[in-house]
């Protein structure tokens, strides 16, 4: 795993995100774009570090949100004005949003601010149709083809009972008019076999109505950029698509554009020892910082490190929050830790910052944005204040 020079410089909790590993990134969907004439946008989810925005508008088609403040990020920081993009073209990046639900307040706002509405129901696209044509916005319905090839349960928006689009059992062909376009969104950090697999089933389902859109959108998980990813797979789909139905494809990854991309500088606080377990207690947390290690859960990669029992040394990995289960994991080491070692956790920039939080009242993280030639800004410091200021 690659080491920043700085990661021995910066006050500790930080994240660290590299310009030049998410260039790498863009370069590689940018390609697809090309290849395809497809659309891509960040998925603002899985990363809004808008500090970065200017850079992605500069590869991207735009930027889609998951609610009005994610709309509001992007529209505020980038989609309202123009931009010139790496050919050196002139353009505005679009602003897309998909939610749930929308309130009456958030769609007054969205309607001023966002290119395409994406609705999760008949019922929501009912309630706003008129208003959402007038303003000229581009609407869309999410589909939920009930069918779905990954393993995490919960972030599986096709298993039984799903909130989260509209399923061909209560779909109303009748009430499409208006509507431009299909949304479906099945993947969890997947190839493209999976996403082929996928849009069979989708084919199956809602082909038929897919001949009278103007555009189709695949949604997110798509691991685009991940060593070993079946390029040609996912061109030849989209080539496919656009062709056969002749509509536009988006797609929305968040992980993809900052895929390693990142990392967490931690370093160690204390030990304690119970049985055969040696503690190694960080000033990060599992919890707070790197949620998703719970949620998935997943063991981040650790630079210098190796497996439980592997080298010499073995420690758990943990928080100083009062959870019993704030655990990062077991690794090992060749030399034995010490009070103040440094740790570098790699792949932090997606999922992390986002949902990061200040249970106890752990302290948020610095951000910190570095160039390929050593040199680094802290574009973020956070404070009691900002623990205050959310209670």
């Amino acid at each position: 795993m690659y080491l920043p020079s700085m990661a021995g410089e910066v006050a500790t909790p930080c994240y660290l995100i590299g310009e030049g590993l998410l260039r790498r990134n863009l370069e590689i969907l940018r390609c697809v774009m090309d290849e395809t004439g497809c659309k891509i946008l960040l998925a603002q989810k899985a990363f809004s570090m808008y500090y970065f925005y200017p850079l992605i508008g500069q590869y991207l088609s735009g930027f889609t949100a998951s609610g009005l403040y994610e709309a509001r990020l992007a529209y505020e920081t980038i989609c309202k004005t123009k931009i010139t993009d790496r050919s050196g073209v002139e353009k505005t990046c679009e602003n897309h949003v998909f939610s749930p639900a929308y309130t009456d307040q958030d769609m007054e706002e969205l309607l001023k601010i966002c290119d395409h509405i994406v609705f999760n129901s008949f019922a929501q696209w009912e309630k706003y149709k008129d208003r959402a044509l007038a303003a000229g916005v581009v609407c869309g319905l999410r589909i939920n083809p009930a069918f779905s090839t990954q393993e995490h349960t919960i972030y599986n928006p096709c298993a039984a009972g799903s909130r989260l689009g509209v399923t061909l059992e209560n779909f109303q062909p009748e009430r499409l008019s208006g509507l431009s376009g299909l949304h479906f969104h099945c993947l969890c950090e997947q190839d493209a076999d999976a996403l082929e697999q996928t849009f069979e089933v989708v084919a199956e389902k809602f082909g038929s109505y897919l001949h009278n859109m103007e555009w189709i959108n695949f949604g997110g998980g798509h691991h685009i950029t991940r060593e070993g990813y079946d390029m040609d797979r996912l061109i030849a789909l989209i080539k496919r698509v656009q062709q056969q139905y002749q509509v536009q494809v988006y797609l929305e990854p968040g992980e993809a554009v900052a895929l390693n991309a990142g990392f967490l500088v931690t370093k160690v606080l204390d030990f304690v020892e119970n049985g055969a377990v040696v503690n190694a207690i960080l000033d990060t947390s599992a919890a707070c910082h790197m949620p998703d290690v719970l949620e998935m859960p997943y063991r981040p990669p650790l630079y210098g490190s190796a497996a439980a029992g592997e080298k010499a040394y073995t420690y758990r990995l943990c928080g100083p929050t009062c959870l019993a289960g704030d655990i990062i994991g077991d690794y090992s080491f060749e030399k034995p830790l010490q009070v103040g070692s440094r740790l570098v956790f790699g792949d932090m920039a997606i999922y992390s910052m986002v949902k990061n939080n200040t249970f106890n009242g752990m302290p948020l993280p610095d951000i910190v944005a570095f160039a390929d030639n050593g040199t680094w800004e802290v574009v973020k410091h956070f404070d009691y204040q900002d623990f205050k200021r959310r209670l």
